[in-house]
């Protein structure tokens, strides 16, 4: 098993959180078990899943069989948005345990905020996150899709994190200046713009330079920017390859010409008109 010394970056409530994750989204849930197992022996110690991933369970079960020290991993979930209401969010954050066969996740997350079909209702999750982490079901708790408007409705702690779309070609440079002002940490996902950002020329020119690959050279320039990053794969040589980011830093010459990519093209939903 893989020993790998992985950045951390310090919460707001003072817990830290690996710089660079394994993410999970649209692994199939027969999947799961392996590419999670795959994962926990390259090196990740850090996995986030969701409820609607429906993969939970093939991630426990990878979590269990590594024998890796529980306070050695940092694993987040997120609450779907159809159980906004308190008592949903408590049965949902105890499913999510069960399936994980955890006794608390390191992070947990709203998932969206979901307000074109259940309006508020993140209002009241918001709270019963919190009621969540008095009770140690949850260490940090935090959102994701947020907008500062969504943030501004909530009452208790601030998130510790936000959750976002985040690649060159939609790098959300005021949304980052505005979480960073409110101290909030912001997680990348889709980070490598589900590959549309690999061929782009500035990219492939630092590759070229750099002696990496492109997928690396975007995984560096999120790391560079302070972000936590959760790439996804599914093949062994990539989620190997992911972690080989550690061994270079970019020039601010190369991190500008990355930053000049950005062309604000979303390719995920835009979490003001989800309509899920």
């Amino acid at each position: 098993m893989t020993e790998l010394s992985i950045p951390v970056v310090t919460l707001a409530d003072g817990r830290t959180i690996p710089q660079l994750g394994f993410g999970t989204f649209k692994v199939p849930p027969d999947d799961a078990e392996r590419v999670t197992s795959e994962a926990l022996a390259a090196g990740y110690r850090h996995i986030d899943t969701a409820a609607v991933y429906e993969n939970e369970s093939g991630v426990g079960a990878a979590i269990a069989a590594s024998g890796i020290p529980r306070d050695q991993l940092f694993v987040t979930t997120k609450l779907w948005n159809d159980s906004h209401k308190p008592d949903r969010a408590r049965a949902a954050i105890n499913a999510s345990l069960e399936k994980l066969g955890l006794d608390h996740v390191d992070l947990y997350l709203i998932h969206w905020p979901a307000t074109v079909k259940y309006g508020d209702a993140y209002i009241a999750a918001w709270d019963a996150l919190q009621e969540f982490k008095s009770e140690g079901l949850a260490t940090s708790i935090g959102v994701s899709n947020f907008y500062p408007e969504n943030l501004d409705a909530l009452d208790g702690e601030t998130p510790v994190v936000n959750q976002v779309e985040l690649h060159p070609s939609f790098s959300q440079a005021p949304l980052r200046q505005e979480m960073a002002r409110r101290g909030i940490v912001i997680e990348s996902w889709s980070p490598l713009g589900r590959g549309a950002d690999l061929g782009n020329p500035a990219v492939a020119a630092i590759a070229t330079a750099t002696g990496h690959t492109p997928a690396q050279v975007v995984i560096r320039w999120h790391l560079q920017s302070g972000l936590v990053v959760i790439p996804k794969s599914v093949m062994p040589n990539r989620i190997a390859e992911n972690l080989g980011v550690f061994d270079f830093t970019l020039t601010d010459d190369q991190m500008a010409a990355i930053d000049a990519i950005n062309r604000d093209a979303r390719i995920g939903s835009d979490p003001a008109t989800a309509d899920f």
